[in-house]
């Protein structure tokens, strides 16, 4: 089952187009990601590098002696990780996916770094954002609509 996935950052600047060969993804949580995210832990999809065809090259950043980071300078999306040698593959960050409901959690990594609290949230109280008048009412103030 292999398809063709498009993804990119919030402003569009950045695009992809990634070749999907299975459906598992995997939760990060060593420092590095949440560092580098400013999260608890980061959704990838690990995939080969020639997997991915970039519309417009994404700006790296080094974020370690041994890897870097795509990204868009101008809004700031994360979208992934690679390390700079002996490897073929790349991680894409799941929800720069247009369609991310894809994607199943198979495992977690750096596990030495989970925050516990934050895996099972399943019981806390849930709001859809087209239930939260204060924030519909920014969008139509705006005269635009929230992000699909």
């Amino acid at each position: 089952m292999t398809d063709t996935m498009d993804g990119g950052c919030a402003c569009g600047r950045i695009r992809y187009t990634a070749r999907i060969d299975d459906d598992e993804a995997y939760l990060c949580h060593c420092r590095m990601c949440q560092r580098s995210s400013g999260n608890v832990s980061l959704a990838m999809k690990n995939v080969e590098q020639a997997a991915v065809t970039w519309t417009r090259e994404p700006d790296w950043y080094a974020s370690s002696p041994i890897a870097k980071r795509p990204y868009c300078r101008e809004c700031g999306t994360s979208l992934g990780f690679q390390y700079l040698t002996d490897t073929t593959k790349m991680d894409l960050t799941v929800a720069s996916f247009d369609d991310p409901s894809r994607f199943t959690p198979s495992s977690h990594f750096g596990a030495e770094s989970i925050h516990e609290a934050w895996l099972d949230t399943s019981g806390l109280p849930r709001t859809r954002s087209d239930e939260y008048q204060r924030l519909v009412d920014r969008w139509d103030e705006a005269g635009a609509a929230p992000p699909a």
